[in-house]
């Protein structure tokens, strides 16, 4: 078996697919369309990052694909449906580097409001520009989280414990965190310092933020975004930024970016004063990608082992713990009345005994495991295959 991993994932993610007799190969950036349909011709394990897109065109040419890892929070550069549709499970991490992008949120919110980066850039032109005019400590300040999710709450927990007022807002009931204190979108940006947005990457957030939003926020107020480049007006926040309605910002993410590290990058926010542009760093330490590649490359590890699909992205969450003597299966089918029927029928009229299962749906997917007492064969498999509205099926042991 095959296993492909793009875009300079942490090296602990392959380990366990090479001890396992995997054979890996590593890439350090993305690949063009072109180039990536001809490599996922022969995989059964794809690992990706956020630049990587995975197109219903990628995945019919990805015919051995069984399981897709995103070694990152988002899943939106990925077709989930047609992952669905074709039998392929996706696993992400949605927790591991929130701590590493609330603590870079903090540190620009400090950094905006001191004016370090003007500082240092006229130190390294070789002028010297001591003042404390426009320099401001934040404590006391209020700093607005628009989604109040992982990473939000996160940030919440940080900025109080430094001085902030932490006021939120999102689409979700949550529980707000120490003193922090929900209220409406429109009233965030008027009564925050710094709006700091934390949204996911749904197409309905697509151009979220613009100018009737820019002209809501205080003046001379500061704004942040970490969450997808896609969700901002790029041109509407450079204009605010020149006319001085806001005093700063910090970016780490663009509508168009980069596929490979030192690829040419132009952004409208270039060269504007307080401004802080980071290329997409928000979860890159090396504890965040660390942790990233141990969680998502057991997950995939164990999908293929035991068809474990516990924090799948796409398929319903199904386990069976591993007994001795006993022979596994996953049948993988629409979501149609009577396929439990028709699963034990195909397994029954061949006497062979359902020790255990356990099937779930999710959406248009059903997903079952069965373990058998006695091994699987060719005919089995081809029988299991033969039922209407299967998507795929798998012998694992």
């Amino acid at each position: 078996m095959k296993a492909l991993f793009l875009e300079n994932i942490n090296e602990a993610a392959a380990a366990p697919f090479a001890k396992s007799g995997f054979e890996v190969k590593t890439l350090a950036g993305g690949l063009d369309e072109a180039t990536l349909l001809n490599e996922v011709k022969d995989v059964e394990v794809l690992g990706i990052r956020s630049k990587t897109k995975v197109t219903a065109r990628l995945l019919d040419a990805a015919q051995k694909l069984m399981v897709l890892g995103a070694f990152c929070i988002g899943t939106d550069q990925i077709d989930l449906p047609a992952c669905s549709d074709r039998g392929i499970a996706v696993f992400n991490d949605p927790h591991s580097n929130t701590r590493s992008v609330a603590e870079l949120v903090l540190g620009e919110i400090i950094m905006l409001a001191r004016r370090v980066f003007d500082g240092s850039v006229a130190l390294h032109q070789g002028s010297w520009q001591k003042t404390a005019v426009d320099c401001h400590e934040v404590r006391g300040l209020t700093v607005g989280i628009v989604g109040y999710g992982k990473i939000g709450s996160q940030l919440s927990d940080l900025a109080q414990a430094i001085g902030l007022k932490v006021i939120f807002c999102d689409v979700t009931e949550v529980l707000a965190r120490g003193n922090a204190m929900k209220v409406s979108f429109e009233e965030l940006l008027e009564k925050s310092d710094f709006v700091t947005l934390h949204v996911d990457g749904r197409p309905r957030n697509r151009n979220f933020f613009g100018a009737d939003e820019f002209r809501l926020m205080k003046e001379g107020s500061y704004f942040l975004n970490l969450s997808r480049g896609f969700v901002v007006d790029h041109d509407a926040l450079a204009e605010n930024l020149s006319n001085g309605k806001l005093k700063g910002a910090a970016i780490d993410v663009f509508p168009k970016e980069p596929k490979t590290k030192g690829g040419e990058f132009s952004d409208k926010l270039q060269n504007l004063p307080n401004v802080i542009l980071t290329p997409h760093i928000g979860g890159s330490t090396e504890e965040a990608q660390l942790h990233i590649a141990h969680l998502v490359s057991a997950r995939l590890h164990r999908y293929i082992d035991a068809g474990d699909t516990i924090l799948s992205v796409n398929f319903p969450h199904c386990r069976l713990e591993r007994t001795p003597d006993i022979h596994r299966l996953v049948h993988i089918h629409r979501n149609q009345p009577g396929m439990l029927l028709a699963i034990n029928k195909v397994v029954g009229e061949r006497g062979i005994n359902v020790e255990r299962q356990v099937l779930d749906t999710k959406g248009e997917v059903g997903y079952a495991i069965l373990d058998i007492n006695q091994e699987l064969d060719a005919g089995l498999l081809k029988a299991l295959e033969s039922i209407p509205n299967t998507i795929r099926s798998r012998a694992l042991y």
